[in-house]
């Protein structure tokens, strides 16, 4: 990348954040920083729908984000969305209008893939000794990882954020104890589910990575604390602000005028997650969700990039037929260089995907044969695939979903980021491919030539290949009436 320049674009449930970095030796050295408090989930109503006001600040912000992002290559930016944009049903409107500004695409990530990058900004920028349990309570939920070195071992996101607990148990501005007591009953009771496994797994050190946590390590420092963070200092603290009553009225020294609305509420979550979690105390990490980003950004450019492993470890945990899987993926990597060019395919986007989709394609006969391209589709689209954003896991299950038999084209779903065009045009290169190797055998096919012109696909083959694999024709010509349902042309050209 020019001037080795990296951008991570975090748009979180309280704030926006971007973060700029080089690379440096194959470390990353932080340049810039730019946050803006949006409040975004502070304006999602009981309907999950964010009102104009919230989208029109968060776009505000994010004019001032595009000016900074001029200087650095479209190709070395990530953006990310994080829980409200997950769960609004109305996000959809907001990416759209950001995409228009920003020029560049925004990818919604899972709880789980925020956590699993949450810990790679902590174990990349923390000195760690041993297992190490990260928290980061941000606006919108909580994300708790268990790890060791760069390994995550255990990780979950929580429906508990400081933003939506002030809504749901500070909206009458009163800091009660009986606010305070319900905020925590709440917040353990989210913890139940998660607490035997991070128990029984344990830790050495405790590491919180969230602005809420950097301001309470504030807030106990100012009144005469070390920087550790106890469950006797937040229930000091507690008791200090229940002394003052009102949030409006709150008046703590270190404490800045935009987190005073919310940090009654991240108080209750962390007296929540030290008495459920048994935690005796907690430091502060810089690195969070944006250095996660920028370390796997930099990783990818070094080809390792962790959605091979993820490839590599679904299949293994399936148990695919690898050989076939191999002979698919060649086939489908042969053709898609091929016509990549004439059909306009991006060459980044659509070709790690359609090598997943085809290595990935048989992950369904675990169930059975019968609707295989089916039950391929529902794994890939619902399990837990580190390194995938939700676009990418939506896309490569699509892919996969019509990979064989007559095309239902009104179970597609348009996926952002992606032109339905180059995902319908992948999904011909596919079926051909998957078509092609029917008999499961190496050494089988002979040079095959490809053409394109607009819907149109001319296949080339050996006459003396063809006389001699007429089951493999059947295939082909059955494609071609699957494809005619389609409006699209198949030519089998015969050549001597």
């Amino acid at each position: 990348m020019p001037n080795n320049m990296l951008a991570a674009i975090d748009l979180g449930s309280n704030s926006f954040h971007m973060m700029v970095a080089r690379v440096v030796d194959g470390r990353l050295q932080v340049v810039d920083r730019l946050k803006e408090r949006v409040r975004l989930a502070e304006g999602m109503d009981e309907f999950k729908n964010l009102s104009e006001e919230a989208m029109q600040r968060g776009l505000n912000c994010l004019a001032l984000f595009a000016e900074r992002m001029q200087s650095i290559h479209p190709d070395a930016i990530r953006i990310t969305g994080t829980y409200t944009l997950r769960v609004a049903h109305n996000a959809q409107h907001f990416i759209e209008r950001a995409k228009l500004l920003l020029g560049h695409p925004i990818e919604i990530i899972s709880g789980l893939e925020e956590a699993r990058l949450i810990y790679q900004g902590v174990s990349h920028t923390q000195h760690t000794q041993g297992r190490m349990l990260v928290i980061d309570i941000g606006g919108g939920s909580t994300e708790l990882i268990i790890g060791e070195k760069y390994l995550p071992m255990a990780l979950t996101s929580r429906k508990m954020g400081c933003v939506t607990f002030t809504k749901q148990f500070f909206s009458n501005g009163k800091l009660s104890e009986k606010n305070f007591n319900a905020a925590i009953f709440e917040a353990l009771h989210q913890l139940e589910p998660i607490l035997t496994q991070f128990t029984t797994l344990g830790w050495r050190q405790c590491l919180g990575s969230s602005g809420t946590i950097k301001t309470v390590k504030e807030l106990l420092l100012a009144s005469g604390g070390d920087g550790q963070i106890t469950l006797a200092g937040l229930e000091h603290l507690k008791q200090q602000m229940v002394q003052q009553k009102y949030i409006a009225e709150l008046s703590l020294p270190e404490l800045t005028d935009d987190r005073r609305p919310v940090i009654a509420a991240g108080v209750s979550i962390m007296i929540a997650l030290f008495q459920g979690l048994g935690i005796e105390q907690m430091e502060y990490s810089d690195g969070a969700l944006r250095e996660g980003i920028l370390y796997e950004f930099a990783s990818r450019q070094e080809q390792h990039d962790t959605r091979e492993q993820t490839a590599k470890g679904l299949a293994d945990m399936y148990h695919i037929d690898i050989p076939q899987a191999h002979r698919v993926k060649k086939t489908t990597l042969a053709l898609f260089d091929a016509v990549c060019v004439d059909w306009q395919l991006s060459y980044e986007q659509m070709r790690p995907l359609i090598s997943w989709a085809a290595a990935l394609h048989e992950v369904g006969l675990v169930i059975n044969f019968s609707a295989i391209q089916r039950h391929s589709s529902y794994i890939l689209q619902n399990s837990d695939l580190p390194g995938f954003n939700q676009e990418e896991q939506q896309a490569l299950a699509s892919l996969v979903r019509f990979h064989r038999k007559a095309i239902k084209a009104y179970e597609f779903s348009p996926i952002p980021n992606y032109e339905d065009q180059a995902i319908w045009r992948c999904i011909r290169i596919l079926r051909i491919a998957v078509a092609l190797n029917h008999r499961r055998l190496d050494e089988l096919l002979p040079h095959i030539g490809i053409r394109v012109i607009g819907d149109t696909m001319t296949l080339v083959l050996p006459h003396r290949w063809c006389e001699n694999n007429k089951l493999l024709m059947q295939n082909l010509e059955r494609e071609q009436k699957y494809m005619k349902a389609m409006l699209w042309e198949l030519v089998l050209e015969v050549v001597n």
